[in-house]
């Protein structure tokens, strides 16, 4: 069940931010360590679409993990 609870606000937000990034970058203008990128305008936004996916699934798990109950993290340790 927690499992959703950071996969779905994620989705949400990466599809956002590929929104916003991509209408202010071109997808045929990238460069990666100074050397072009070469993908196709789908592989590009599908590459970008999983980056920003991880990064908000990344923030979503912290903010999961910070608003644990002192009970919780005490039966955790007690285990």
């Amino acid at each position: 069940m927690k499992l959703i609870q950071v996969l779905w606000p994620s989705f949400l937000v990466a599809g956002i931010a590929e929104i916003i990034f991509f209408t202010v970058v071109n997808p045929q203008e990238l460069y990666l360590f100074g050397v072009p990128v070469h993908y196709s305008e789908v592989a590009t936004y599908s590459i970008g679409f999983f980056g920003f996916w991880l990064v908000c699934a990344a923030s979503s798990l912290a903010t999961l993990f910070f608003q644990r109950t002192s009970d919780e993290i005490n039966q955790l340790e007690a285990r």
